[in-house]
């Protein structure tokens, strides 16, 4: 299948992160979170896909755990900056030889971002919970090259162009 049959097959569409995707699953259930007693769906799940022509998942922050799971394409490259400053860089694909991932677990609290480095697209799913919420995230911008100077040159390409 190409990247165009699938985007059209899992009704995917354009994601203010980059990329693509579709909301698949959504627990009835709520349960109330930590940080302030909100309630939040236990559990939530997705499609999410890189392509030649929208290839970096912008760095952003979750609350929420998440749980990213490769399906096809090409791999995916993660930056992921945990709280203490330190990057960590993984990528998601079958390769295992070549020390690719199938999943990868990304710790609410840590800002990531993804690319596809080549290839014509990657398909990855992602389970989180307590479920997804837009209030629960906050898209990272130039302001993080302030707060982690001695990550600019790792992460400068992959914020998105906002003011901070």
């Amino acid at each position: 299948m190409t990247k165009e049959e699938i985007i059209a097959s899992l009704n995917l569409v354009e994601h203010i992160e980059g990329g693509y995707f579709a909301e698949t699953y959504r627990a009835p259930e709520q349960i109330p979170t930590e940080r302030n007693g909100n309630l939040r769906n236990m559990c939530t799940s997705i499609y999410y896909m890189l392509t030649s022509e929208r290839p970096v998942d912008y760095f952003h922050k979750n609350q929420s755990d998440i749980m990213h799971y490769f399906h096809m394409g090409s791999a995916i490259t993660y930056l992921i900056i945990d709280p203490q400053g330190r990057l960590e860089k993984v990528k998601l694909g079958t390769n295992l030889a070549a020390g690719e991932q199938l999943q990868l677990l990304v710790k609410g609290g840590c800002w990531k971002a993804a690319f596809l480095e080549t290839g014509d697209y990657g398909l990855i799913g992602e389970a989180v919970a307590p479920g997804f919420d837009y209030r629960d995230m906050e898209i990272g911008n130039q302001s993080l090259l302030r707060q982690y100077p001695h990550l600019a040159p790792e992460i400068k390409n992959y914020l998105k162009n906002t003011q901070g």
